[in-house]
């Protein structure tokens, strides 16, 4: 698919930076004229990811987080979030709802099911010691094309 946007973003793995993320993310999707309601998925599903990152894949060491965003052909928004912390051992069990390394810190283990509920499609690859990448996929349904009936959504 055809890359018609992109943005990259670098943030520490501090909790502050989740909100950052989710306000970026935004602003780089407000092109696509979402509604509000894929705008709150969006948003939900990225402060997960981020939030995954900063507490389960650097629990015990430091890094940094990648961003990117993409606006793809089809009006489909691309979003990766990337570590290179801890890696996940079983991305397949920690995919289950309800499933925590971190029962200790009353985590209620339904970030990748939060995310899979707001979002088209969710990716996951980990590599225990290497990192984790997750990304997701999201078709906009731009208001604007919905009101003027057009066909293309492009950025001026």
């Amino acid at each position: 698919m055809q890359v018609k946007n992109e943005m990259r973003v670098i943030l520490s793995p501090k909790s502050c930076n989740e909100a950052v993320a989710r306000s970026v993310v935004t602003a780089f999707v407000m092109q696509m004229d979402p509604s509000v309601s894929e705008l709150a998925d969006i948003k939900t599903a990225v402060s997960e990811a981020v939030t995954n990152s900063i507490v389960h894949g650097y629990r015990n060491c430091t890094g940094n987080i990648e961003l990117v965003c993409r606006i793809l052909e089809g009006d489909i928004l691309y979003i990766k979030i990337r570590d290179r912390g801890c890696g996940i051992a079983d991305v397949k069990r920690a995919m289950e709802p309800l499933f925590t390394t971190a029962p200790e810190e009353e985590r209620a283990g339904l970030g990748f099911a939060v995310m899979e509920s707001f979002m088209d499609s969710v990716s996951v690859k980990s590599s225990v010691g290497k990192g984790t990448s997750v990304v997701m996929k999201k078709r906009i349904f731009s208001t604007s094309l919905v009101r003027t009936g057009a066909s293309e959504n492009e950025c001026s």
